[in-house]
């Protein structure tokens, strides 16, 4: 996959997306907040916002900033801003324009899957998240351990056609990061095979 494709895909898909998908990623995004334990006064990144169906779930008091590459997305997100200090920017998740060290706590949900290279927009976030902030990740990964069988390998052709990649493995993703403290991995969705991960960066 690469961007061009991807904002292809997404500008098809942004009218359809919260119809499609709103209802069944709806726990799952409830229980990444919650993982994320969001305090008044932080401030937020959501790298890969979408149409913003994490919105409605945040504490009030936040300053949040939502990062997308695709403006149709974007323009959806808008739509679901009430009350929050919120910001929504055009962006590459996978080069993000912002200083170091800049957010207290980081949501990566349903966007390490999609991007072209997820542990390069995995490493921009870790980049700008504070020593002792947090991440909360969900998402879909292949199993640790196990092998990628032709089934699989075909299975990913196919869906990758909507946009998106089940076969990377978390650990592949997030590589050796010394600061990182895995704090959680729960199973989610569909036996297991989505995960709510959350990791904390040492100080």
């Amino acid at each position: 996959m690469n961007n061009e494709r991807n904002l292809w895909i997404y500008r098809l898909w942004s009218p359809l997306y919260d119809i499609v998908f709103g209802h069944t990623f709806q726990q799952p995004r409830r229980r990444a907040v919650k993982l994320l334990d969001l305090q008044p006064g932080e401030r937020l990144l959501i790298s890969g916002i979408g149409t913003g169906l994490d919105l409605p779930y945040l504490p009030a008091g936040l300053s949040v900033v939502g990062a997308d590459l695709s403006s149709e997305m974007l323009s959806r997100a808008w739509l679901k801003v009430n009350c929050h200090d919120v910001s929504l920017l055009k962006m590459d998740a996978q080069d993000l324009g912002f200083r170091g060290a800049s957010f207290d706590a980081a949501l990566l949900n349903l966007i390490l899957s999609v991007v072209p290279d997820g542990a390069a927009a995995f490493g921009e976030v870790w980049r700008v998240l504070k020593p002792g902030g947090r991440m909360v990740i969900f998402d879909k990964f292949l199993p640790e351990g196990s092998a990628l069988t032709p089934g699989r390998r075909l299975l990913g052709r196919v869906i990758g056609n909507l946009g998106t990649d089940p076969n990377r493995r978390l650990s592949e993703i997030i590589g050796p990061v010394g600061q990182a403290a895995l704090e959680r991995n729960e199973p989610s969705l569909f036996r297991g095979q989505y995960r709510i991960v959350r990791l904390w960066k040492r100080p």
